[in-house]
């Protein structure tokens, strides 16, 4: 990497030991640490067969003890059932500490993947996601994340008064579309909301 650019803030480094993360953290890298755990344990299996769920629950910890802040939540609209969404939110609530960043995604189907005909979840549950939470981690920033690209203005604002207090602001995320920087700065300030410092 050109010594001008930066190395990200931001890492997600799979199941990296506390060690690792500290060399990352030393070498002007890593500050947050994302490690999603994608939904619920109950049916995590079905899923993710690439990494156990307490694989993930290890890498929050070693992420903690690098002295990383924690970037963890997850992804709805999967199949799932209320019960795995409440136990996502119930595993990040019952951290040592809770995280300090929560995003909430919901998922975006793309054509020809496994999930691509999942059924729609229901706006009001993604907006109870958002709240349960907003009420289990009050310190949190609870990020409404991808999924907003399809997402009625309705319902944002829902999440909004849910208790999200963030977004992922610009056109891309990692593999999906998100609302253009217009979109959202109207949709900002239909709201009444304003950047946080």
């Amino acid at each position: 990497m050109p010594p001008e650019l930066p190395l990200p803030d931001v890492g997600q480094g799979g199941k990296a030991d506390a060690p690792r993360r500290r060399r990352r953290r030393g070498a002007g890298g890593e500050k947050r640490g994302r490690e999603p755990l994608l939904h619920g344990r109950g049916d995590y299996g079905a899923i993710i067969t690439t990494r156990a769920y307490q694989d993930r629950l290890d890498t929050l910890g070693h992420v903690r003890d690098a002295g990383i802040h924690v970037c963890c939540g997850g992804i709805v609209g999967m199949g799932e059932s209320a019960e795995d969404r409440i136990g996502m939110i119930v595993t990040l609530a019952n951290l040592p500490a809770h995280p300090e960043s929560v995003p909430i995604n919901l998922l975006v189907k793309v054509e020809g993947t496994p999930l691509a005909g999942a059924d729609a979840l229901d706006p009001i549950d993604f907006v109870r996601t958002i709240a349960v939470a907003r009420i289990t981690m009050p310190k949190s920033v609870v990020r409404l994340s991808a999924g907003r690209e399809d997402m009625r203005e309705e319902t944002q604002a829902l999440c909004f008064l849910a208790g999200a207090n963030s977004i992922f602001y610009g056109p891309k995320l990692l593999t999906t579309p998100n609302p253009e920087r217009d979109r959202d700065r109207r949709l900002m300030g239909k709201l009444g909301l304003v950047p946080m410092d």
